[in-house]
């Protein structure tokens, strides 16, 4: 948008951001069961004195967005996922976590110019608009957006083309966030890593210039589809690598749980991996330089991040739908995250898997403080502000 555009449009931008959005830990429907975390951290991130202000001080904070030099998303959903569900609680999780750690994290973030525009809505059965029919798609329309509303003459026919389910409502709002601020960097909280498909697609769609995704996993995700499911948690970095371009700007690193080799996923698809066994062998400090060096030598100066925490050991990190020994270190991929941020222009992040319903309460708990430290670093990454970091 044009500053002028953008003063004559911004208010119904921002009113059509707010029918597929909701204020943080919102997103997953309950008007009982978990209700109570839910305004707890919304009072705590927006300074809320009751629910009531919620909803007012949630719209200031979209409001901010023009001006925003990151947007946190969170798309509190696990339809993606594979072998056990729970990552759809990952975000509320990882938020209340982070301003245990950080408890000054509202004040930091707004002086830093980020802003939490909340969750996507999110109807739990559901993945992708293109898996539905349009009798479904219609119902679930009916039933998420409102028959009338702020946003003047033709209500209806905008509604009309709303999608309905999370990744696809996850595209949208992150291509229109990108429409009103083109220079803003997203960090996407998940969800299964389905949720890092929608995210890259709408950044490649507004970016100009190559980017590359660095990948910590320990899986490869490079399935075209999954038993006939285009996009899902082992599918999107397939599709993610078509887009960019292959070019060896895939590089994924932790890989540790792969019915192939390397060579044959770095001679067929044209990715770059290290494996966790390479880490281990070479250390943290070489790795790190190899994957910078590589980064040069490709040509790219943008990078986004895409971090599956099952990437790390899940001797720290045991609360997800499928751990894997062996994996990074903390320290390893804290490192990675800050030297991302010191050496290439991130353009956005993500941190997907975590699972907190997933184990005993200790072992979800030692994630989701793990996971926080993620979302700290990737804050400060993203801004180049040192005061997110714990």
């Amino acid at each position: 948008m044009t500053p002028a555009e953008t003063e004559e449009e911004l208010p119904l931008a921002l009113d059509e951001l707010a029918l597929m959005l909701r204020p943080a830990g919102g997103g997953i429907h309950t008007v009982s069961t978990g209700r109570a975390g839910q305004l707890e951290l919304q009072r705590r991130l927006y300074g809320a004195a009751s629910p009531a202000d919620v909803d007012a001080l949630w719209r200031e904070e979209l409001g901010r967005v023009a001006t925003a030099t990151v947007a946190i998303l969170a798309i509190p959903s696990d339809t993606g996922a594979g072998l056990a569900r729970g990552a759809a609680f990952g975000p509320l999780a990882l938020r209340a976590a982070a301003l245990e750690l950080l408890p000054d994290l509202p004040g930091i973030a707004r002086r830093a110019r980020v802003v939490d525009v909340g969750d996507v809505f999110v109807v739990p059965q559901l993945l992708h608009d293109d898996m539905l029919s349009d009798a479904q798609i219609a119902a679930t329309r009916a039933a998420i957006y409102p028959a009338s509303g702020p946003t003047g003459a033709g209500f209806a026919s905008r509604i009309a083309r709303l999608p309905v389910s999370p990744l696809s409502i996850t595209a949208e709002v992150v291509s229109r966030l990108l429409t009103i601020n083109p220079t803003l960097r997203i960090l996407a909280l998940g969800g299964d890593h389905s949720v890092a498909w929608p995210v890259v697609s709408a950044l490649h769609a507004h970016r100009k210039a190559p980017f590359a995704i660095v990948h910590p996993d320990a899986h490869t995700d490079l399935l075209p589809d999954r038993l006939g499911v285009k996009h899902c948690f082992a599918t999107w970095a397939y599709h993610a690598n078509d887009l960019i371009g292959r070019g060896r700007r895939l590089v994924q690193i932790g890989v540790r749980a792969s019915r192939h080799s390397q060579a044959h996923w770095e001679s067929t698809l044209g990715v770059r991996q290290f494996w966790a066994k390479e880490v281990t062998a070479r250390g943290d400090a070489a790795v790190l330089d190899d994957v910078v060096a590589h980064l040069r030598a490709i040509g790219v100066g943008d990078v986004y991040l895409s971090n599956d925490i099952d990437g790390t050991d899940a001797g720290v990190a045991p609360a997800t739908g499928a751990p894997e020994p062996g994996g990074l270190s903390v320290g390893f991929v804290r490192a990675l995250i800050a030297r991302l941020g010191q050496e290439f222009s991130l353009i956005g992040a993500d941190l997907v898997e975590v699972a907190p319903p997933l184990g005993a309460p200790e072992a979800a708990k030692r994630t989701v403080d793990v996971g926080a430290r993620y979302v700290l670093d990737e804050l400060a990454a993203l801004t180049g502000n040192k005061d997110f970091v714990v």
